[in-house]
């Protein structure tokens, strides 16, 4: 019989063999809310934050956009050139049919060239060319037709330049210390001085009906001096800046007004001489516009003294933006007319508007 237990308790059985459960892996204990370690895992564990998440990288700021100008001069800029791969059979075909087309271009334009060459000028030419003048004459590039041609080409020049003209834009003036010397541009020989005693101008074509002469005191002390410093351009090339002093022409016109439909005014110098010293009439036509402008003078004066002969003395037209050959020296007549006049150079070859 097996031994009852002391202290009157169950008798002891042996324990029964019983497989062992695997043990936890060892955990930290964790602080219980009232100090004491607890065996469960910590709750911090399980709901653990993830890391704080990294700034977004920033952009860099864009770069400064260039001036306006600058800008605009990078958009015509010269572009590096791309390379282009070409057989060179087709090369040798552009270059044959480039040259065929530059030879042909350059033969058209000797021949036009040619064509618009005066008579005159052929005729001292070191070469035979009659078999040129028989191909013109065959394609009815004749004389007349140059004359047309050459005609159409003054009159849309004279087209342009009047429709760029305007009343009230002002020719650039200069300052007294500006003036240069002012050639002589008579083109015959210079008169000789005993003209001015007997000097008188008449006007015709008038309102009135009837012409007027007047005197170069008469002109003084009817009418207030205008001064002003502007520059006279010559067809030939030269420039210069003269003072000059005078009538403004839109006062004259107030004066004397035209008739009814006049719309150019034709100006005479009956003691123009040619390079022999004979008499050559010199006569120019003005539009009335380009005549009311308020620079545009009869002038007297010249550098602050009366006009010497060689510059018009003692009356001359200073129209700043025309050409200087329109610039007639020593006025002795003034016509209004409803039509262009004849004009010297134009019958001549040159323009009639000759405006700058």
């Amino acid at each position: 019989m097996a031994d009852a237990p002391r202290d009157g308790g169950a008798p002891e059985t042996p324990a029964e063999a019983t497989p062992a459960k695997p043990s936890a892996p060892d955990l930290p204990a964790a602080a219980s809310p009232t100090g004491s370690l607890s065996e469960s895992p910590p709750a911090a564990a399980e709901t653990a934050s993830p890391p704080p998440a990294e700034p977004p990288a920033r952009e860099p700021p864009p770069p400064p956009k260039p001036p306006p100008a600058r800008r605009r001069a990078s958009r015509f800029a010269e572009r590096d050139p791309a390379p282009v791969e070409l057989p060179l059979a087709s090369l040798r075909r552009q270059s044959r049919r480039d040259f065929v087309l530059f030879g042909a271009g350059a033969a058209l334009a000797a021949a036009g060239f040619w064509w618009l060459l005066p008579d005159d000028t052929k005729g001292r030419a070191p070469f035979p060319h009659d078999w040129l003048d028989t191909l013109e004459a065959r394609l009815g590039a004749n004389p007349e037709a140059r004359e047309r041609f050459l005609n159409r080409a003054l009159t849309f020049d004279d087209d342009v330049a009047e429709a760029l003209y305007s009343p009230t834009r002002s020719i650039r003036t200069y300052r007294r210390s500006d003036v240069t010397p002012l050639p002589n541009n008579y083109s015959g020989r210079t008169p000789d001085p005993g003209y001015l005693a007997g000097w008188r101008l008449t006007v015709e074509g008038l309102a009135s009906g009837r012409p007027e002469t007047l005197s170069i005191d008469d002109l003084k002390s009817r009418f207030r001096r205008h001064d002003q410093v502007t520059r006279l351009v010559c067809v030939e090339g030269w420039s210069a800046i003269a003072a000059w002093g005078g009538i403004r022409f839109v006062d004259f016109l107030g004066a004397f007004p035209p008739a009814e439909g006049a719309q150019w005014a034709r100006l005479d110098s009956a003691v123009n001489l040619d390079s022999s010293g004979n008499p050559d009439p010199y006569y120019v036509s003005i539009d009335l516009p380009t005549a009311r402008h308020p620079q545009t003078l009869l002038a007297t004066h010249w550098n602050d003294r009366l006009l010497p002969v060689a510059h018009g003395a003692p009356l001359r037209l200073l129209a700043p933006m025309k050409l200087g050959l329109k610039n007639i020296k020593a006025i002795t007549k003034i016509t209004y007319s409803a039509e262009q006049p004849p004009d010297y150079w134009n019958e001549r070859g040159y323009s009639k508007y000759d405006g700058l």
